[in-house]
């Protein structure tokens, strides 16, 4: 499974993810899969209550005045900046494939695509590859820590957490930004990127939140699966996740 962006600048927009945390388990197991829960159900609901007041609203704004055309271009430029990240962080965990079909997508798309503005090497074969540095960790062997709800970017644990902070500061332009403006840039980007996201998402989280019966339990469970998933793409194995499934559905009798 390919993520859709691997830019972690998704400062509102991991609120596609942006609200999660634990299911109805008897409490000793709960206190283990979640020792936070408290804490991290208070960030959900925060996250919750942001997404609602102003993240998803601007989501609906950006995506009924920008045309379907531009907005594409514009997600096509910003997987680009990724791609040198993406590319470091393949070469770290081993993953030499990955790191070659990111280096011939940036490459590419750079020059064919007119500076990414194209998803040309997609076109022709060459897949987007996941990398960052909290699948690194993984693969160096960093245990995940206790799970996370992190404000603004939702689901996380201790590692993950860590790794995120790296991203953002080796994730053009935030890497290149020296000056006011450039770190300005760098904002802007970022917040481009959390909208474009966030709009990208809307009726799948609405649904996802309509049939859910409890919905902070429920994300929690699909941001894991979502996780899992490109954690064994850093250990070179397949992306198979499990169905993703609501933990606290009632099962179908035979």
């Amino acid at each position: 499974m390919r993520p859709p962006s691997q830019i972690r600048w998704q400062v509102p927009l991991a609120l596609c993810f942006v609200l999660a945390a634990c299911a109805s388990v008897p409490a000793g197991e709960r206190a283990r899969d979640d020792p936070l829960e408290p804490l991290n159900r208070t960030v959900f609901d925060v996250n919750t209550a942001l997404d609602d007041a102003f993240i998803k609203p601007a989501a609906k704004a950006y995506r009924a005045a920008v045309p379907a055309f531009v907005r594409d271009r514009i997600r096509s430029v910003i997987d680009n900046f990724a791609e040198p990240r993406i590319f470091v962080n393949d070469v770290l965990q081993g993953r030499f494939n990955a790191a070659g079909f990111t280096f011939a997508r940036f490459f590419v798309n750079t020059i064919a695509g007119v500076g990414g503005l194209f998803d040309f090497a997609g076109t022709h074969g060459l897949a987007r590859q996941s990398g960052d540095f909290g699948q690194t960790l993984y693969a160096w062997g960093a245990a995940d820590g206790p799970y996370l709800v992190l404000p603004f970017f939702g689901p996380s644990n201790v590692r993950d957490a860590f790794g995120l902070g790296v991203d953002l500061v080796t994730t053009p332009p935030a890497l290149l930004a020296t000056g006011h403006s450039d770190k300005a840039a760098s904002i802007v980007v970022g917040l481009v990127d959390g909208i474009d996201l966030r709009s990208r998402n809307i009726e799948t989280l609405d649904e996802i939140k309509a049939s859910s019966l409890d919905f902070y339990a429920h994300l929690k469970s699909i941001a894991r699966q979502h996780r899992a998933a490109e954690l064994r793409e850093a250990r070179g194995l397949e992306a198979a996740p499990p169905e993703l499934v609501d933990p606290n559905a009632p099962v179908d009798e035979p």
